[in-house]
C-alpha cells in the first residue's frame, strides 16, 4: 500500500497547500470513511470542471489544480488522491473509457479515484462534479460514479494506477486552454 500514499510531479501531496487542506478536511477525526467523504465532496463540489465552466488554464498537478480552482476530471482526480494521501489514505487513479457524446464514436478517457477503506477494501469514487444528470456520491459500499456505461464499446478499467496514465499527462500539460483540451480527450483502444 506504501506506494499509494507517496507524493510525486502530479499527486503532490507534500505541497504545503495541500497539507494544510488535507488537515483542515480531516477535522482531527481519522475514521477513514469520514475523512475520505470530506476530501470527495470538497473537490466534487469546489473546484469547477473546465469543459463544464469554459475555464483555464488547464491543471494537472494537483497543488496547480487547488491553486485554480479548476480542471477536468483527471486533475480533480490527482487533488482528491493527493488529499487523501496526505491524510494517510491510500489512493489511485481509475479509469472509464466513455462516448465523448453519448452516442458512440468519439470516445474518451475519463479519470476518477479509488481510495482504500478499511471495512470496504478498495471503492470507487468520482468528484468530476455534479450537474443535470450527474450525481456521483460516497455510499460505500455502492458505487454511485458519474457516469453509467451506455454502450459496448465503453468500459470501466479495472487498473488502480499509482500515477497517472503518461497520454492523459501528456494532453493535459501540451494543450494550452480547456477547449484545445476537450478537443483532443484521451482514449484507449479496448481489447475485446
Amino acid at each position: 500500500m506504501d506506494k499509494y500514499l507517496t507524493s510525486s510531479t502530479y499527486i503532490d501531496c507534500d505541497n504545503l497547500a495541500i497539507q494544510a487542506l488535507a488537515e483542515s478536511l480531516s477535522l482531527d477525526d481519522h475514521a477513514d470513511e469520514a475523512v475520505a467523504k470530506r476530501c470527495f465532496e470538497w473537490v466534487r463540489d469546489n473546484i469547477k470542471h473546465s469543459s463544464d465552466y469554459k475555464l483555464n488554464p488547464v491543471t494537472c498537478r494537483a497543488s496547480d489544480v487547488l491553486q485554480h480552482k479548476t480542471g477536468y476530471c483527471y486533475a480533480k482526480s490527482h487533488l482528491l488522491a493527493a488529499l487523501l494521501r496526505a491524510n494517510g489514505l491510500p489512493a489511485g487513479l481509475c479509469y472509464q473509457r466513455l462516448s465523448v457524446a453519448d452516442k458512440g464514436a468519439p470516445y474518451c478517457l475519463h479519470g476518477l479515484n479509488a481510495v482504500y477503506l478499511k471495512n470496504h477494501g478498495w471503492y470507487r469514487i468520482d468528484a468530476r462534479g455534479n450537474k443535470t444528470g450527474v450525481d456521483a456520491q460516497f455510499t460505500p459500499p455502492q458505487e454511485q460514479l458519474a457516469f453509467a456505461l451506455n454502450d459496448y464499446c465503453e468500459a470501466d478499467l479495472p487498473e488502480i494506477w499509482v500515477e497517472p496514465l503518461p497520454l492523459v499527462v501528456e494532453v493535459l500539460t501540451l494543450y494550452q486552454t480547456y477547449d484545445e483540451v476537450f478537443r483532443n480527450l484521451p482514449d484507449v483502444a479496448l481489447i475485446k
